[in-house]
């Protein structure tokens, strides 16, 4: 027989005590991504357009690249592969598809709005899908693509 843990805040995050609903806004929590998900780079890859999925094809995972700011000339290393997606891939016009499945077409739609929280409400109409199939998807027990709950 298994002994139950109390609960305390070592073993459950905040985000589990409240219940999400429609006005509850959600994000790609890319921490998340890096702790539970070891081929976060090859589903991120997935999204490149086809010339960055050539030009990325013989890099490794988890390289950083020099990205320099158009405007103020700033110098950042970045992640090359989820950077290059947030800034070219996802901004060309086939990038959304309604055809796709929902917890892909979330996903796809919040890297399209720089992963700017969006709540079920505001997801559904923008993917043309009932927001509480959306909230039904996002606030089950089973973490979907890293898709969480913001918290600020």
């Amino acid at each position: 027989m298994s002994e139950s843990k109390p609960i305390n805040s070592t073993n459950v995050s905040r985000a589990s005590l409240v219940k999400p609903n429609l006005q509850t806004p959600f994000h790609i929590d890319f921490e998340w991504w890096e702790k539970n998900e070891r081929d976060w780079h090859v589903y991120l890859r997935s999204f490149l357009c086809p010339e960055h999925q050539e030009l990325f094809s013989d890099i490794e995972e988890g390289v950083k690249i020099d990205l320099v700011d158009p405007t103020t000339a700033e110098i950042k290393i970045v992640d090359g592969i989820r950077d290059t997606l947030m800034s070219h891939c996802v901004r060309r016009p086939d990038f959304l598809s309604q055809q796709s499945a929902l917890v892909e077409s979330v996903f796809s739609l919040l890297l399209t709005n720089d992963n700017t929280p969006m709540t079920s409400e505001e997801l559904g109409a923008r993917l043309e899908r009932p927001a509480s199939t959306i909230l039904r998807t996002l606030s089950g027990p089973r973490i979907y693509k890293g898709l969480r709950p913001f918290q600020k």
